[in-house]
């Protein structure tokens, strides 16, 4: 089963069917003082040759994050609120395992600095309650901070924060919406047709 969010806990989500390509996120990611003026946000096109549909992707910061088991140098460490870190440069080898084994495809090898380096959620302001750069800049929500409760009031769509990649089962503490109940199963397919088609309400409107 989804874990479930305290009441009045806020969660990061990510909505990529609302994702208009804008790249905001991309530009205020870099603005994060810990990323030493680089994005960690991955902004993807879903099929660039048929469409200019794109997707953001945040570390997902899974409950048993693969990147710090195959890590040699146990450079990746996991705080007790669930963030995964960027390696510790003093430890990290720049060996690449942890780019390798992410399901998600996140870490990003600094070659320049020998350091892997991802998203830790902006944790000096998730901390705080206030929203990660990326979600306090995106103008369509497609990234998004608020709780379970705000987010089930105000928007369409279910949350779910658990994968399937083949036999691997992977929980996240970052939840993604869909128009299913979870899990995604990765592999077969079922996370593009998972998305909404309508997740803006504008079908919903024009029929009022």
């Amino acid at each position: 089963m989804s874990r479930l969010a305290s009441p009045g806990e806020k969660v990061f989500v990510i909505d990529q069917s609302r994702c208009i390509g804008c790249q905001a996120c991309v530009q205020a990611c870099g603005e994060c003082g810990t990323h030493r003026g680089r994005s960690m946000i991955h902004l993807d096109f879903v099929d660039r040759g048929a469409s200019t549909q794109t997707v953001p992707m945040v570390c997902m910061h899974c409950e048993d994050p693969t990147c710090a088991e195959v890590c040699p140098a146990d450079a990746i460490k996991q705080n007790e609120d669930g963030i995964v870190q960027s390696a510790l440069k003093p430890r990290c080898i720049a060996c690449a395992n942890c780019v390798l084994a992410c399901p998600f495809g996140v870490p990003k090898l600094m070659v320049e600095l020998e350091q892997m380096m991802k998203c830790d959620m902006c944790f000096d302001r998730t901390s705080q309650d206030l929203a990660p750069m990326c979600a306090s800049v995106c103008p369509s929500d497609a990234l998004w901070f608020g709780t379970p409760e705000e987010f089930a009031a105000r928007r369409a769509g279910l949350l779910t924060d658990e994968f399937v990649f083949g036999r691997q089962a992977v929980r996240t503490k970052v939840y993604t919406v869909t128009r299913e109940p979870g899990p995604l199963d990765v592999l077969a397919g079922r996370v593009t047709p998972a998305w909404q088609d309508d997740p803006f309400g504008l079908e919903e409107r024009g029929n009022g």
